[in-house]
């Protein structure tokens, strides 16, 4: 144990800037990826508790599809007297001992319309036992009572009677102290709002309990003032009946929450009420809803945990490639070892443990600077590092540092076993050399073995038949797999790579002496002899180049496909001259009548009104929005960036009377609506035959959970509704833009008017973009990260190197080479080496990028994009790595020149 200690910390003491860069690189990669997990982690637990306090003790609930609701006959049904989950089956009688109904629906502040209200209509003596925090306190904060005290002591407490008789009031309003203070209004104040296109006078009853964790939720907003301040929804309950008149929701639920009798199978009760239930109305249970929160953002947040651990895989290559020159460097004295009788395995057990000490001390300032990573995201990205998932949710570092020890300990493993691994074939070629040998040539790379193609032609195989395979529970991690084996393929590739770009210019014969005595043809002459000679030494200098550049060359690819793609997207989606949105409000939008009324203004060549109608196709995911809009009849094409169309003999054989619709490639992997495929959809009092057609497959990058779009007129057929919240707007010809919009808005009625938001298709184009590029900031840092690791290793390779081969400069300096030769050498080893490396790593990257781009990305967001190469990117960044190898190279090896040339070679003599 001593000498391990004698040899391990001497190693560190002689060698500190190389052994701090390999701890570095391991901590990056822990870092990042740990402050990706924690962030997402506790945003992802505040989103969920959230949920749950509105959820309550409910054991199951019964939801609506669409926001229409579903009949209230339906609770009614459910409050028969209880009985057996086996009697359930055959009576539809239910054991439910609380069935609390809810009304849902939102409302928009006159005052303000930036400030929404989600409404829930609750009944209270029902949802009090159920999902209390929906229940308001009557009064003021300081008459706070217990809700669940006071109902049972009613009928004998007439003052309590008095204050919860505001649970029933129509006109009576809970609303958050959020709310309070964001409005500037007290308790017992009237407040004006807006629903169905009409104004609602209520009265500010009391606040909602445990209100002390509900924050604004942002919700996006479109303006062609990128600093617009975005909309805030805020939590609000009053009683159903209430609800129901105000929201036109007479006879219709959004839900009831169910608590069952104590000891009853909630399963087969489930299984029981989902069999009669119509198409508009599905159960679903507590962990229905912690799957489908988990899906909102999983894809994403495995994306980022996966590209945090590339960093932390370059960071083994950095840690190989600084391990495999020590044992060259400490050649004899890891040869003296075996001769004085330390066994083979023991000297493989010293260099993984000198490895080990690199990956703790990394893993531990990993852990510290991912909580400090984390609390820099949360202030700069948010609580979903720019993905759009968690807008406003409630977050705090405390939290954010105690949210998940395991996840600490498993990266901290990570870093551990990068850096055992980046040791384990140093440590084995250490201990597989012959001691004489060692000892005879102390100080040089044992590294002139034949170079092989075939380990890294097997990895790439295997990498290329990976990326082949399907989805595993939903996730590419096949996809990953082939990146990782066709970057390590890559890597082991590269001593036989090295070799044979090289050799047509190391057998070059000079044909005239003096072209031999310039200093740049004995400089580049002596680099390429070397590289030729030596290639699993370039090779190990290599890795960490061709690691990092193969990675960003591949993420910058995919970044420049999927902005191209989003951009061309966008120009065939945004085909008019001018769009119009109103604020989101249940009901809220264009009445037939406003339509009317805006085509008829001056300079508006046609209108296109459409709408986005959230749908529950499945208890367990997100939801789906049907897009209602204009499409033209003839060819869907005008409309719709379709990818995808069903056959003609499909079209002829859809039966009569179903509906053609078309859907997002999300819908055909999640809910396999092939085209041609004849499918139901939960609108409203649709008849259960009712079918629907499968006529195509349509682009869209906004909805990653799938999207289907009806034509507006089958929409308003078969539901009834005419409002819209959004309008097309083309323009006459010659007609300016800023003067149709005022005139449009001076159009528009009093109740629209001020929610009212106007943009051009290049405002939007741009908005759009710039939320592109913010949720992918982090990846950017990952690239650049990436980058310096391998920078890194090129420091630390030439460092290595340049000491290791001292008496090879010795002698060069004894034969006549002049020491600014030797600098010319080092350039040039280091310039060829970025040569190859960004070659090597850009053919590398862009195979890698085509796993991305084909494999990872459909598997992960159910879209696919074409494929654009940034070569003008590319080649800036190919320059810039080529010349900071040079000039790394060159400063590196500044120390072994410093030595005077005569005790270089004084162990010859």
């Amino acid at each position: 144990m001593r000498l391990f200690a004698w040899l391990a910390f001497g190693e560190w003491r002689a060698q500190p800037m190389r052994n701090a860069l390999s701890v570095a690189a391991i901590a990056i990669g822990v870092a990042l990826g740990f402050a990706v997990h924690l962030v997402n982690a506790v945003a992802l637990a505040s989103f969920t508790g959230g949920l749950n306090r509105v959820r309550g003790s409910a054991d199951l609930q019964i939801r609506a599809s669409s926001p229409a609701g579903f009949d209230e006959e339906i609770y009614a049904r459910l409050m028969r007297p209880r009985a057996s989950v086996a009697e359930s089956r055959a009576t539809a009688v239910f054991p439910i001992a609380v069935a609390s109904p809810v009304v849902e629906g939102d409302m928009t502040l006159i005052d303000d319309p930036t400030i929404s209200l989600h409404i829930s209509g609750i009944d209270a003596l029902r949802a009090v036992l159920v999902t209390p925090a929906l229940v308001g306190r009557p009064g003021t904060a300081d008459d706070a009572i217990d809700a669940r005290h006071d109902i049972a002591k009613q009928d004998a407490q007439n003052e309590t009677t008095l204050r919860t008789a505001a649970w029933f009031d129509p006109d009576a309003i809970f609303v958050t102290a959020a709310l309070l203070d964001a409005i500037h209004k007290r308790v017992g104040d009237p407040i004006a709002l807006q629903a169905e296109g009409k104004r609602i006078d209520l009265r500010i009853a009391g606040r909602l309990a445990d209100d002390e964790e509900q924050n604004a939720r942002a919700a996006s907003s479109l303006s062609t003032n990128s600093k617009a301040v975005p909309r805030r929804v805020f939590r609000a309950s009053m009683d159903v009946a209430g609800a129901q008149w105000r929201l036109d929701r007479l006879g219709r639920l959004s839900r009831i929450d169910l608590r069952l009798v104590e000891g009853t199978d909630a399963a087969g009760v489930r299984e029981a009420i989902a069999s009669w239930l119509p198409r508009d109305a599905l159960v679903t249970s507590a962990d229905d809803d912690r799957a489908r929160t988990g899906d909102l953002s999983r894809a994403y947040r495995v994306n980022l945990d996966m590209l945090a651990l590339m960093a932390l895989f370059t960071g083994a290559f950095l840690v190989y490639s600084t391990q495999s020159l020590a044992v060259a460097r400490r050649r004899a004295q890891l040869a003296l070892l075996r001769v004085v009788g330390v066994m083979r395995k023991r000297v493989v057990a010293q260099v993984l443990a000198e490895g080990a000490m690199q990956g703790v001390a990394g893993g531990l300032l990993g852990l510290l600077a991912g909580v400090a990573f984390a609390a820099g995201a949360l202030r700069w990205f948010g609580g979903d590092l720019g993905g759009g998932y968690f807008a406003g949710t409630a977050l705090a570092l405390h939290r954010l540092v105690l949210a998940s020890p395991a996840a600490a300990l498993m990266f901290f493993a990570l870093g551990l076993v990068a850096a055992l691994i980046g040791s384990y074939l140093p440590a084995r070629a250490a201990a597989s050399e012959a001691p004489a040998l060692a000892l005879k040539s102390a100080g040089s790379d044992a590294s002139r073995r034949p170079a092989s193609p075939w380990t890294g032609a097997v990895l790439i195989v295997a990498g290329a038949l990976a990326a082949l395979m399907p989805a595993i529970d939903g996730l590419p991690i096949a996809g990953y797999v082939a990146m990782a084996l066709l970057l390590f393929g890559g890597i082991a590739a590269m001593p036989w790579v090295a070799k044979r770009a090289l050799a047509p210019f190391a057998r070059r014969e000079r044909h005239r002496l003096g072209a031999s005595n310039r200093m740049g043809s004995v400089a580049f002459d002596l680099a390429l002899k070397r590289l030729w000679a030596a290639p699993s030494a370039a090779a190990v200098a290599l890795c960490g180049i061709v690691a990092s550049a193969s990675l960003m060359v591949a993420m910058t690819v995919m970044i420049a496909s999927f902005r191209h793609s989003v951009d061309a997207w966008l120009g065939e989606l945004l085909a008019a001259d001018l769009y119009l949105r109103t604020s989101s409000g249940t009901g809220s939008g264009f009445a037939p009548d406003d339509v009317d009324r805006l085509r008829s203004v001056e300079g508006v060549a046609r209108i296109d009104v459409q709408k986005a109608v959230p749908l529950t196709l499945a208890p367990a995911r997100p939801l789906v929005a049907l897009v209602v809009r204009t499409i033209a009849d003839d060819d869907p094409t005008r409309s719709l960036p379709l990818i995808k169309q069903a056959s003609q003999a499909a079209r002829e054989g859809a039966h009569a009377g179903t509906i053609p619709i078309w859907v997002s490639e999300a819908m055909v992997d999640l809910y396999a609506y092939e085209p041609g495929r004849s499918v139901a959809l939960p609108l409203g009092n649709e008849p259960a035959e009712r079918r629907y057609f499968v006529a195509g497959v349509w682009r869209d990058y906004a909805r990653q959970f799938g999207s289907i779009a009806m034509r507006r007129d089958d929409y308003t057929r078969l539901t009834g509704d005419t409002r819209f919240t959004d309008a097309a707007v083309r323009l006459v010809p010659g007609a300016s833009a800023a003067t149709v919009t005022e005139r449009l808005r001076a159009a528009l009625p009093e109740r629209l008017r001020a929610r009212a938001e106007f943009a051009e298709p290049a405002a939007i184009r741009a908005i759009s973009l710039a939320i592109f590029d913010r949720s992918f900031a982090v990846t950017y840092l990952l690239q650049a990260v990436a980058i310096a690791i391998g920078l890194a290793g090129v420091a630390a390779t030439f460092s290595a190197q340049t000491l290791a081969r001292a008496k090879e400069f010795g002698m060069l300096r004894h034969i006549g080479v002049l020491k600014r030769q030797i600098t010319g050498e080092l350039a040039a080893e280091g310039a060829l080496l970025g040569v190859l490396g960004a070659t090597a790593g850009g053919v590398l990257g862009l195979a890698i990028s085509q796993v991305l781009i084909h494999v990872v990305n459909p598997q992960s967001f159910h879209w696919t994009m074409d494929t654009d190469v940034p070569w003008r990117t590319l080649a800036a960044v190919g320059i810039a790595l080529i010349v900071a190898s040079a000039g790394t190279a060159v400063i590196s090896g500044r120390r072994a020149m410093g030595r005077d040339a005569v005790l270089a070679v004084r162990e010859d003599w």
